[in-house]
């Protein structure tokens, strides 16, 4: 006997479909993390009180008419809910009111620095909203892949105000100073990325600059958008540094690109630069063949890492020696490079590691 059975039809969208699928499951590691959260964030938020105050909750102060001692003088009254969504998921948190004394002899409500007024998500709840959405995602698939996260807290217009407010943080920070920067050296690289514009998933072409402190922190300067690495591409990013008090570096390193050699040529000329060893290695792959590759990298190796600046120089000489005879393709490419995939042996051998490369 057969028997034939049917898949029950539903005009439920696969994605919500998804997410009916396991909201009602119990997972108890996630539970206990929620609960946790709620409590660490209610207890920073009390001490925080506490510290105004001088004086922690249901304590009398010590000195009549002195509530606040070396605090600040106050009373607290109770506590009001707020809500929450974090990348924990959302939650219900219970927030300390109190009032503070002004010299004026009036009162104000207490307001946490933690915790800000009107503040409904976590500022990594916001960069998480903000980087799918940039990733290529519309705002209604936003709030779909992000439903069992945020509990479903997560509509279209929060990521539309979330991306506003992403975006007006972005161009304060794309205009600072930079003045006061104490940056010595710089790296330079171009990079292709995915992302949504004018609602449409496409790729472009990002100019990166990174500067190097004195201390050797990294910081990163600017990202833009210019539609290709040209001469003209960089050279906007490069008087754009200027022009925000960048002084003149004492190191570069890039990737090789033609047109940032031209643009640092019209500005910076003079500088060291330093040609990027890892895209060099890229290169020499593209002049042969896939059954070639481990032989080269082992040469390429053997010559970059070597311990002195002699050594180095000899086993360049060497390496293009021997794949000028047996592919020369491989030995032309290296030659391309000259003396700028060298510059990092002027740098104390200490300084090498950070010098050779620009990943």
């Amino acid at each position: 006997m057969t028997i034939t059975t049917t898949k029950p039809y539903s005009s439920q969208p696969a994605s919500e479909m998804a997410v009916d699928l396991f909201e009602n499951w119990f997972d108890p590691l996630e539970t206990e993390v929620r609960a946790r959260a709620r409590e660490f964030i209610e207890a920073m938020i009390r001490g925080e009180l506490d510290t105004v105050l001088a004086r922690p909750r249901y304590r009398r102060s010590q000195t009549a008419g002195n509530e606040g001692g070396a605090g600040i003088a106050g009373h607290r009254h109770g506590s009001r809910t707020r809500s929450l969504t974090g990348t924990f998921g959302p939650i219900e948190i219970a927030v300390p009111r109190a009032r503070l004394n002004t010299p004026e002899g009036k009162t104000t409500e207490w307001k946490s620095q933690a915790l800000r007024a009107y503040q409904r998500r976590t500022l990594a709840a916001d960069a998480l909203i903000a980087s799918t959405y940039l990733a290529g995602t519309n705002t209604r698939r936003v709030r779909r892949a992000l439903a069992a996260l945020f509990g479903g807290a997560v509509g279209k217009d929060t990521v539309s105000r979330t991306w506003r407010k992403v975006k007006s943080d972005w161009d304060a920070w794309d205009n600072r100073s930079l003045a006061e920067e104490p940056i010595v050296r710089l790296i330079l690289d171009g990079t292709v990325v995915r992302v949504r514009l004018d609602r449409k998933a496409t790729c472009i072409s990002l100019l990166v600059v990174i500067g190097v402190r004195q201390d050797g922190q990294k910081v990163v300067l600017a990202i833009k958008s210019m539609g290709g690495e040209s001469t003209d591409a960089w050279r906007t990013v490069l008087d754009d540094l200027i022009k925000r008090g960048l002084r003149r570096p004492e190191f570069l390193i890039v990737d090789g690109a033609p047109g940032l050699d031209k643009a640092i040529a019209a500005v910076w000329d003079g500088v060291p630069v330093q040609r990027c060893t890892v895209h060099k290695h890229r290169n020499l792959f593209a002049h042969a063949p896939e059954r070639l590759h481990d032989e080269i990298t082992a040469d390429y190796n053997d010559m970059i890492y070597a311990a002195t600046r002699e050594e180095i120089e000899a086993r360049r000489k060497a390496f293009i020696r021997k794949w000028r005879l047996k592919h020369r393709a491989v030995a032309d490419s290296l030659e391309e490079a000259g003396d700028r995939l060298f510059t990092f042996t002027r740098l104390p051998p200490s300084q090498w590691r950070s010098a050779r490369t620009t990943d």
